[in-house]
């Protein structure tokens, strides 16, 4: 029975699977197709073929596909992230965002721009490395305030330590964007809202290493995250070291989160809706539930992003507050659900 049931979930799972990146790819037509200056399906296709006119080149090729492609990584990295704190942590409210891991990227972000006052060329590749800086600091403190010598890291302490800490960063990052000169506050006060400033392929090059190193990493602990549902002496007994795997795996999180934000700007509640998604949809099992929140935060913030800068044109909507529109009431949905 049990074998027959672990092939149910199985099929299930591909199934979703399949079905998400179905929708991934309508999701990445429609947005190839709309924008400012809006390009057919055929005229699409016809530049992708080598065809096209020099305009839809430049338009697709320079702008457009970069921007879906910072888009679709960043909503891996998130969707992925929101999954590995839920995971370790046991605690379905635990997300980037509300940790304060993001406020930590945003004050790793700001230290850069105050340094090298430039978001374009090459020292855009440092970028990444600075939120992941950032992080890094926001998550050590968080586990250190969080942390009960008997019971380890409890969750409740845990969400309020990173709201608490979010805070913190969040004062500091505005007192220094106020010295900041006008044009890179203009950049800094956008990307807090959630907008996907990444555009360039540079920016792609930036983040694609990250994902491309963690996401694997991450997949291939999916028999520990099963094991830290169970409780940590269940998992102590199953030989695991487990502040050796939470922390690495805490530091996955970090990375994948951090380095998204930096590219795609300050997108908050992504990291917590997906993984509850993908969990609804294919169960607990993290070798299931990690592909399917990633592609569950691809699907949402690429659909998001086109939203934003199509239906409210001329006026573009960042992304961000799309995804927080559907997110910050998802997350006052589960805090009344688990009262």
């Amino acid at each position: 029975m049990s074998s027959l049931r672990r092939i149910r979930r199985r099929n299930l799972s591909l199934t979703v699977g399949i079905s998400l990146l179905l929708i991934s790819l309508l999701v990445i037509l429609i947005s190839l197709n709309t924008g400012s200056i809006r390009l057919s399906p055929f005229e699409v296709w016809q530049t992708f073929v080598g065809q096209g006119s020099p305009d839809s080149q430049l338009v697709l090729f320079e702008y457009r596909l970069p921007r879906i492609l910072i888009t679709m990584l960043a909503g891996i990295g998130l969707g992925v992230s929101g999954a590995i704190l839920q995971g370790i942590t046991r605690n379905g409210l635990a997300d980037p965002g509300i940790l304060g891991l993001h406020a930590g990227a945003a004050f790793g972000l700001i230290v850069f721009v105050s340094f090298f006052h430039a978001v374009k060329g090459m020292p855009s590749l440092l970028i990444p490395v600075f939120a992941f800086a950032g992080g890094i600091v926001t998550a050590v403190l968080i586990v250190i305030l969080a942390y009960d010598r008997h019971k380890g890291i409890v969750p409740i302490r845990l969400i309020l330590v990173g709201i608490a800490i979010a805070a913190g960063f969040s004062a500091v990052t505005l007192f220094l964007s106020l010295r900041l000169d006008e044009a890179t506050y203009r950049f800094t006060s956008r990307w807090l809202l959630g907008n996907v400033w990444g555009r360039d392929w540079i920016h792609v090059y930036a983040l694609l290493p990250w994902i491309l190193v963690f996401i694997p990493y991450t997949f291939s602990k999916w028999k520990v995250m099963n094991a830290f549902s169970l409780g940590d002496e269940t998992t102590a007994g199953m030989g695991i070291s487990v502040n050796r795997e939470r922390m690495l795996l805490l530091m996955s999180a970090v990375a994948l989160s951090s380095a998204s934000v930096a590219m795609a700007g300050g997108i908050g509640f992504l990291g917590l809706v997906a993984p509850h998604l993908a969990r609804r949809l294919v169960g607990p099992m993290h070798q299931y539930l990690l592909p399917i929140a990633g592609l569950i935060g691809l699907v949402i913030l690429v659909a998001a992003d086109t939203i934003g800068r199509s239906i409210f044109q001329p006026n573009a909507i960042p992304a961000g507050v799309v995804v927080a529109a559907v997110g910050a009431p998802y997350f006052l949905y589960l805090l009344i659900r688990t009262k």
